[in-house]
């Protein structure tokens, strides 16, 4: 993982506004990083960054990659993008409570996210210590999972 993060922020509907706020908390750290999110969480967190930048007459063209809607195959695209190397942190405010008609890809992706070993916080107390931790911002490298050399290095037959 290098200094600069590819920072990946979803949120379910009854966890976007939690979310938002979070973001204009922590506006001033995420510009500085690779922004990737689904569907109509990235177009609020584009409008919620670019309210805080002009409020703080800060010049920055923000930069997002906006995957498809979560339920529309948003989480599968991310699942991908983190099976490539290319999602660090893995910011997913999801709903516990309220059942999601696309469970199964939730549970994919979370899956992913630990097999892969990234770092991924589902709530607002674990994205604050995941953000403000030292190793944020800097270079880190995580080891290597067992699991998946087991699983390439695994004899057929």
């Amino acid at each position: 993982m290098k200094k600069i993060k590819k920072i990946a922020l979803v949120a379910h509907d009854n966890c976007k506004q939690e979310l938002i706020e979070w973001v204009e908390f922590n506006w001033r750290l995420l510009i500085q990083n690779d922004l990737t999110c689904t569907g109509t969480t990235g177009k609020l967190i584009e409008k919620t960054l670019k309210k805080c930048m002009e409020q703080n007459s800060e010049e920055k063209k923000i930069d997002i990659t906006k995957l498809k809607s979560g339920p529309l195959g948003g989480d599968q695209q991310l699942g991908a993008l983190i099976c490539n190397g290319e999602i660090d942190v893995l910011i997913f405010f999801w709903d516990a409570l309220q059942p999601q008609p696309h469970d199964v890809d939730i549970k994919a992706l979370l899956r992913l996210a630990t097999l892969y070993n990234i770092v991924y916080a589902c709530s607002r107390s674990t994205a604050d210590f995941v953000i403000s931790s030292p190793l944020f911002k800097e270079n880190y490298k995580p080891t290597i999972n067992e699991q998946i050399d087991d699983y390439k290095n695994r004899k057929l037959g």
